[in-house]
C-alpha cells in the first residue's frame, strides 16, 4: 500500500483545497477529503488505473459535498477563541472584506451550481467532464455556470474607487 501513501502525502493538500473551496469550511473540507480517501483506500488496486486515482477521489468529495446528509444545521461557526483586533492598514483591511463578500456570495449559491464553479475555475476542467462528475448534461453545466456567474455578478459589483483629489 506504498502507492496509497504515496498519494495521500503528494495530493491531500490539492484534495483539501478543492473540497475547500467547494464547503468553504474547512474542518468540513477536512471531514470531506478524510472519508473520500476512506472509500478510496477500500478501492485502491481497482482505482489505480490509467487516469490514476485522482480523478475517483474528487468524484467522491463532489459527491459527498453534493449529498443531502451533509447540510449544515446552522450557519454559525464556532471558533476556540475569538479573534483578534481588526487588521490594520487599509490594503489589507480591504482584501479582507473582498474576500468575506466573495464567500458570501459563493455560499449564497446552490450546491450543484458553487460545485461547477469550482469545477470549472478552480479546477479549469471542460463543461463535458464536470458533467460525467455531476452526473447531467454538458448543456446543464453551462446552465448553472451562467445563473452562477450571474448571481455572483449582480452581487459582487464593483464600486469606483476614488483617487486622491477627488478623481474617479
Amino acid at each position: 500500500m506504498r502507492d496509497f501513501d504515496d498519494f495521500v502525502t503528494g495530493r491531500s493538500p490539492a484534495l483539501l483545497r478543492f473540497a475547500y473551496l467547494l464547503t468553504g469550511d474547512r474542518h468540513l473540507a477536512e471531514d470531506l477529503t478524510q472519508e473520500a480517501l476512506v472509500r478510496a483506500h477500500r478501492r485502491w488496486h481497482a482505482i489505480v488505473g490509467e487516469d490514476g486515482p485522482e480523478p475517483y477521489v474528487r468524484q467522491a468529495i463532489l459527491r459527498q459535498y453534493l449529498s443531502w446528509r451533509r447540510r449544515r444545521a446552522s450557519t454559525e461557526r464556532p471558533v476556540a477563541e475569538p479573534p483578534d483586533a481588526a487588521p490594520h492598514g487599509a490594503d489589507l483591511a480591504d482584501r479582507v472584506v473582498d474576500a468575506d463578500e466573495l464567500w458570501t456570495a459563493l455560499r449564497a449559491l446552490p450546491r450543484s451550481q458553487r460545485a461547477v464553479v469550482v469545477l470549472r475555475y478552480y479546477e479549469d476542467l471542460p463543461d463535458a467532464q464536470i458533467a460525467r462528475l455531476l452526473g447531467c448534461a454538458p448543456a446543464t453545466v453551462r446552465v448553472h455556470a451562467f445563473h452562477a456567474l450571474h448571481r455572483l455578478r449582480s452581487v459582487l459589483t464593483p464600486v469606483p474607487s476614488l483617487r486622491p483629489g477627488g478623481a474617479p
